[in-house]
């Protein structure tokens, strides 16, 4: 069969079926729905080596030369996605990150007793399709797996899941950001995002995405009853409560909230498909391979950050300090990043980096050599472990409402070829959360700070106007730090955004955002002088 026939054949296992509209009782709670299927206590893993389409690609221009597919979950509002009350099809991965002849498993928990199969699609460019279906397991049986515990004291929320299918990672694959899409027969779809990285290749950039915030944000399962993430957790009524409802631990083990897509997945995915389209030189990696050291900052010339990553171990601080300092580069194109301090654990069967524990303002029982679990900027009383002594600027505030991102210093390298003007306004680009300079805040030791941006924004929380600023630190060592200050940054560079799609960025203000992320790149990515 040729590749092209094979491509539909195997696409047309993820068309959309007609499927009727399931009772809303919660998952695991066995009210009114199709009856619990009779399950194996401990079902064999089907393991299978991913059967990759088509042509293996050499570069990253070569892969995303491919063709593409748009049957990825893009966002949570995907047709015929999968929700928590109802648990039509949920599962998770045993890992965020793999490399080459690694395995990863997949624990997969499906309602009533149907097949499903599993799709593996690498997020790029692809012609505008923005991912490439890379492998599809066979048909699979699914069964309902029991349901998740809480742990009393630290709210953590944890699946013990059986092995459903595994999944060798095959030495053609290119690092990349992927999704597992979990299908069933009549439709129903969830997923679960993960790395596939080639450590061996040090690329000029490298993009890390942010699986510790994923988790901190995630409050599965929704169902009125058992989600906890370290900010909300549910009432007796069922409605969401507040900060004393929180977990101060939550698990990896477990599905993401909804349709399996992470809060802000599409601040990762947005500057991903941007960059593949161009080509570059990239390789990928999750937060915590910064954090076991399974990946070396300082191999890179470029490291990127380009979602929402506040939530960081000592070792990934150390890491990306220790970079720095030799003179390597790092570009946070969101904001309120490296806020607070986690420690990673071992899971109830030893799995180590599985757990996460983060006490915030509450009494960290063990906090051990690297201080409580709380705001960077609090671990010590001299603030000198603020993330400004890092970054250059911090979080600041929360923005009632976009604002223009109001340009300084347009004859700086980043805004060349853009045409921007001393303080002209591009449009709503200021969003979420801001960060700006704090001046009573630790400084970098001997560094020089360039604000590019200096916009004004409302937070409900505090009086009067407050600041935002883009910022270039440039650290004694010679390595540099960009922070764009804003989450709408990495949002400005792709169309078609359901999120931006609301919003009023307009297209002179996107042609000169990725205009100026060229810039960046390229600044970031050239090889030091000798």
């Amino acid at each position: 069969m040729s590749s092209r026939p094979r491509r539909r054949a195997l696409l047309s296992l993820f068309a959309v079926a007609t499927a009727g509209a399931g009772a809303s009782a919660c998952a695991f709670r066995g009210e009114s729905g199709p009856a619990r299927p009779t399950a194996p206590p401990t079902p064999p893993p089907v393991t299978e080596p991913a059967v990759p389409l088509g042509t293996q690609a050499r570069t990253i221009a070569e892969e995303n030369r491919l063709p593409g597919s748009p049957d990825w979950l893009k966002d949570k509002s995907a047709h015929n996605a999968s929700g928590d009350r109802y648990g039509h099809i949920m599962g998770y991965a045993s890992t965020t990150s793999a490399g080459h002849g690694e395995t990863v498993d997949f624990h997969i928990s499906v309602r009533s007793a149907r097949t499903y199969r599993v799709g593996i699609f690498r997020i790029g460019h692809y012609g505008g399709e923005g991912a490439r279906l890379m492998s599809v397991s066979s048909p699979l049986k699914g069964y309902r797996q029991p349901p998740p515990k809480t742990d009393p004291k630290t709210g953590a929320v944890v699946c013990s899941w059986a092995r459903s299918w595994s999944m060798r990672i095959p030495k053609g694959w290119r690092s990349g950001l992927y999704q597992a899409v979990f299908t069933t027969d009549d439709g129903y779809r969830s997923s679960t995002p993960f790395v596939v990285r080639e450590p061996e290749r040090a690329s000029a950039l490298l993009c890390v995405i942010p699986f510790t915030t994923y988790q901190a944000y995630n409050m599965w399962p929704k169902d009125g009853k058992n989600g906890k993430n370290l900010y909300r957790g549910y009432l007796r009524s069922g409605a969401i409560g507040g900060f004393d409802r929180r977990a101060f631990k939550v698990s990896f083990d477990r599905p993401y909230a909804g349709a399996g897509v992470p809060s802000w997945f599409n601040m990762d995915t947005a500057f991903v498909r941007w960059a593949e389209e161009r080509g570059y030189d990239i390789t990928y990696a999750s937060s915590l391979d910064l954090h076991d050291g399974t990946i070396d900052p300082g191999r890179y010339r470029a490291v990127f950050f380009p979602g929402h990553d506040e939530y960081w171990s000592e070792p990934m601080y150390a890491s990306a300090s220790r970079a720095v300092d030799a003179g390597r580069n790092l570009a946070f194109l969101g904001a309120n990043n490296v806020y607070f301090h986690v420690r990673m654990e071992k899971s109830a069967n030893g799995r180590p980096n599985r757990v996460m524990a983060c006490y915030k303002s509450f009494d960290d029982p063990a906090p051990g050599a690297a201080g409580p679990t709380t705001r960077w900027r609090q671990i010590r009383r001299d603030a000198s472990l603020s993330e400004q002594r890092l970054l250059g600027i911090q979080f600041n505030g929360i923005v009632q409402k976009p604002v223009p991102l109001v340009v300084r210093q347009p004859d700086h390298w980043l805004w060349r070829g853009t045409g921007v003007r001393d303080g002209e306004q591009l449009t709503d680009l200021v969003g979420v959360e801001a960060d700006a300079y704090d001046a009573k805040s630790p400084d970098p030791r001997g560094g020089r700070r360039t604000l590019l941006a200096d916009s004004r924004y409302l937070d409900d929380r505090l009086p009067g106007p407050q600041i935002q600023h883009t910022a270039l630190t440039e650290h004694h060592g010679g390595g540099k730090v960009f922070m764009a200050g804003t989450f709408h940054w990495p949002l400005a560079l792709v169309d078609g955004d359901s999120y931006t799609e609301n919003l009023s960025i307009d297209t002179a203000t996107r042609r000169k955002i990725r205009r100026a992320t060229v810039n960046l790149v390229n600044r970031l990515t050239a090889p030091s002088p000798r």
